[in-house]
């Protein structure tokens, strides 16, 4: 039996910045988790009518679950920085179906030895295997590159089932002088975050365009400043010698976003670019950060909001290797129903996005489950969906 059937649906965002819209698909079913079909309910009736719950979208836009690909988690729905409980709980009300962690640098007493730093990563990402706030998937246990960190310590981790890295924190007297711990993570099968940009807390160091290219990680960390921004030229230098992913943030700088954006697109790698939060930090704690980001990046760049959004769920998928950020068979059932909000001039959610309208989220589901249904963080959308069975509790959760 299917499990969850979203049916009369206006438009399908996909996931994928190269074909961002399902075309001729009004209709979505997950079973187990993931998706299983997508396509024309003419077509899917049967396994429609077979569905345990169903979700008339009443004409309005799907797309995949945001991904927070820099999101600061330490261990549990607390952030230290913030001292601010249930925030991811609270990101899901913002769109956001999962997060990455760039390492659990927030920390209190954050060790640097070898053991301490290991541990820490293990245990993030362990204790976060079994614990999904608000339904959301936490890909935690990044760990923080230090000098203490041997080969044999990637082997370790990479045994252990550590997937991240992030460098720019540990305790090196020159950034350059991590080359080592860069190499061991990457042979070890471990995606490797770098900091870039002026020095964002105490201890950590300003990173160029030198080290980077030096260090040659995976993903340059918030290339439109964390939230510093590097210089014009050093970015280009990254973007057109180097194949890293380049991420945009909110806690950065908007008129640096902007112009790699650009150059990007205009250049023939928009793939590359990949978009998170960058907080909780001294920004402070935005549900809305990824989505209003989004909607920035949308209405000041010109650029199709499909595009954007794809930016911030398939292309981290790719970057990160996660089972999310698609709408098609076989992707992890994350989705968002959005509209327009009340009052926007635009009568649909990619309409909304390209004047700068953050849409109203009526539906977070995640792994095939209504999480909640009129979010509390985003305005009201103009039209809401229907449930079957009717869900009160959820409905009523919003605010």
């Amino acid at each position: 039996m299917t499990d969850l059937a979203i049916v009369n649906i206006g438009t399908v965002i996909s996931g994928d910045y190269e074909n961002p819209l399902v075309a001729g698909a009004d209709t979505i079913l997950a079973s187990d988790g993931v998706i299983t079909a997508v396509g024309r309910r003419q077509d899917l009736e049967a396994d429609v009518n077979a569905a345990a719950v169903t979700v008339d979208a009443v004409g309005t836009t799907v797309a995949p679950g945001l991904i927070d690909s820099h999101c600061h988690v330490v261990l549990g729905d607390y952030t230290p920085r913030q001292k601010t409980v249930d925030f991811l709980a609270s990101y899901v009300h913002g769109g956001i179906t999962s997060v990455v962690s760039p390492g659990e640098i927030h920390a209190q007493g954050r060790p640097h030895d070898a053991v301490g730093v290991k541990a820490l990563a293990i245990a993030a990402m362990s204790c976060f295997r079994n614990f999904h706030p608000g339904g959301m998937t936490v890909h935690a246990g990044a760990v923080v590159l230090e000098p203490s960190l041997t080969e044999q310590d990637f082997a370790d981790l990479q045994s252990a089932g550590v997937r991240l890295a992030k460098f720019g924190f540990g305790l090196y007297e020159d950034p350059a002088d991590g080359y080592d711990q860069v190499r061991w993570a990457k042979e070890h099968g471990i995606t490797v975050m770098c900091h870039s940009g002026g020095a964002s807390i105490p201890g950590s160091k300003p990173i160029t365009p030198d080290h980077l290219l030096y260090l040659a990680p995976h993903v340059c960390g918030h290339i439109n400043g964390g939230p510093t921004s590097l210089d014009a030229a050093g970015v280009d230098r990254i973007i057109d010698e180097t194949e890293m992913a380049l991420q945009l943030v909110q806690a950065g700088n908007l008129q640096s976003s902007l112009r790699i954006l650009h150059k990007a697109h205009d250049d023939g790698k928009f793939g590359r670019i990949v978009i998170g939060s960058d907080t909780p930090t001294g920004t402070g704690v935005m549900p809305l950060g990824v989505i209003k980001t989004v909607a920035e990046l949308s209405s000041f760049s010109g650029i199709d909001p499909a595009m954007i959004w794809a930016a911030a769920t398939g292309s981290n998928a790719r970057t990160w290797d996660l089972p999310a950020g698609f709408v098609r068979v076989g992707a992890a059932a994350d989705l968002v129903v959005i509209d327009a909000p009340w009052g926007s001039t635009r009568d649909d959610a990619l309409g909304a996005l390209s004047i700068g309208d953050i849409p109203g989220i009526t539906a977070v589901i995640t792994g095939g489950v209504i999480r909640n249904l009129t979010s509390r963080n985003t305005p009201r959308a103009a039209r809401l969906p229907v449930v079957s069975p009717d869900m009160p509790h959820l409905a009523s959760a919003g605010h």
